[in-house]
């Protein structure tokens, strides 16, 4: 990447005047592509009224396969497979101490076309502020939102509305979606963020599942800023049933929409809302800007439970994540001018699929085998073998569908998903 391109990406700070210049700049005189492999922009080049980005955070090649053999069987296809066109991402960040990402810099990758460090949140390696996708989408006069089981103020979807040096400030990220970037459509977990120590909002502080759970923010009652600006705030599932249109800020939990234990000891994966009932609302939410609308949706279960080597909960969560790729896809069914892509930001847990072999090494911890786990419609089983609680360096596989979806064929870095996305989104 020349110089140039990268100062034309930048924001100047501070950051909520020189965002919202450096916006509208963009949109209107957008920057080549980054990558050596970016697409070239055309009279013809075509555009999609809609884009809807689904990551599984931590999903590789192999928890896909695994997710494959459980839920549609051997010679079956997921939804996700599904999608007619296929590549590969490579996913390393910029970062001085690290060769392998997390999922700050990976999303930062797609969202801005830079890559960065572990940890940064839409800034440069130099800590200053990015144009992300998201604020680009809004200045186009697009609808936009985020739907994921993590926080709201989570990482992946903090990458595309949002800027800060560090992932851990979430009520900064709260501010800043309410403040700046403005989504349309909010919906997960993560209510601990959105209120001030002491003030326990629909979600009880310090609940017995989780004791560790509580109201933690430091940028006042943001739930009473969001209702101010506009916003309708919901944190049940009837509630989100009834919402109707406009402005919608749904709060599903404390924190993940999930509880994190070693498997077999409190570990629960049952969300307050299902991914995909939060993806079908904010589909039928956005759906009613003329311009369309940009979504970012995010399945977090599949990476935070293969840190702790659960392959029970691993393809709870994936089979969730088909269900909300399923809308999607009934979605673009309907409307041809939607981009649909599907990847994961990083691969977790060094996941294997094996055979059942006795003779095999099972080991202990980290390198146990988990399993067995039933093929759909055979009698036959496979081990989920791990080989890290971490996070790992491996391509991770992408499918899309709709247009430019045929521009994901092959092999790319991470952030060329910022060129392809950023032509769709941008109308000539």
């Amino acid at each position: 990447m020349s110089l140039d391109v990268r100062r034309a990406r930048r924001f100047a700070a501070p950051a909520t005047a020189a965002v919202a210049a450096a916006v509208v700049t963009m949109v209107v005189n957008p920057t080549p592509g980054a990558s050596a492999s970016a697409p070239h922009a055309s009279a013809k080049t075509p555009t999609a009224k809609n884009v809807i980005f689904i990551n599984g955070d931590g999903m590789g090649a192999a928890t896909r396969q695994a997710a494959r053999l459980h839920l549609a069987g051997m010679g079956g296809q997921l939804a996700m497979d599904k999608l007619p066109t296929s590549g590969q991402l490579t996913t390393e960040p910029d970062d001085p101490k690290a060769v392998v990402t997390d999922s700050a810099a990976a999303a930062t990758a797609w969202a801005t076309g830079e890559k960065t460090y572990n940890g940064a949140i839409s800034v440069d390696v130099d800590g200053n502020p990015l144009a992300t996708l998201g604020q680009q989408a809004r200045a186009a006069g697009k609808a936009t939102g985020l739907v994921t089981t993590a926080q709201v103020t989570d990482a992946s979807p903090a990458a595309f509305f949002s800027n800060t040096a560090n992932r851990s400030a979430q009520d900064e990220i709260a501010r800043q979606y309410i403040e700046v970037s403005k989504p349309d459509v909010i919906l997960g977990g993560g209510e601990d963020w959105w209120l001030p120590a002491g003030s326990a909002g629909a979600f009880k502080d310090q609940p017995a599942e989780d004791p560790s759970e509580a109201s933690k923010g430091t940028k006042g009652n943001l739930i009473a800023k969001a209702k101010k600006a506009g916003y309708s705030y919901v944190s049940s599932a009837d509630q989100l049933s009834r919402a109707k249109g406009g402005k919608l800020l749904g709060l599903f939990a404390n924190e993940e929409m999930f509880q994190q234990r070693a498997e077999g000891q409190g570990d629960v994966y049952s969300p307050v809302v299902g991914l995909s009932t939060m993806t079908s609302k904010a589909l039928s939410t956005l759906d009613k800007n003329k311009k369309g609308f940009f979504l970012m949706v995010e399945e977090e279960g599949v990476d935070e439970f293969a840190h702790s080597n659960n392959g029970t909960r691993v393809l709870q969560s994936m089979q969730e994540l088909e269900k909300a790729v399923a809308v999607a896809r009934a979605y673009v069914a309907t409307h041809p001018d939607t981009l649909l892509v599907v990847t994961g930001d990083h691969e977790t847990g060094g996941l294997a699929v094996e055979d059942t072999d006795a003779t095999d090494e099972s080991g202990t911890g980290i390198s146990a085998e988990d399993g067995p786990f039933s093929i759909r419609g055979s009698e036959k089983s496979f081990y989920i073998d791990w080989t890290t609680s971490g996070h790992t360096g491996v391509d991770v596989p992408v499918t899309a569908a709709g247009p430019l979806s045929d521009r994901f064929t092959g092999k790319h870095a991470n952030t060329y998903v910022y060129d392809v996305l950023r032509q769709a989104l941008t109308r000539r």
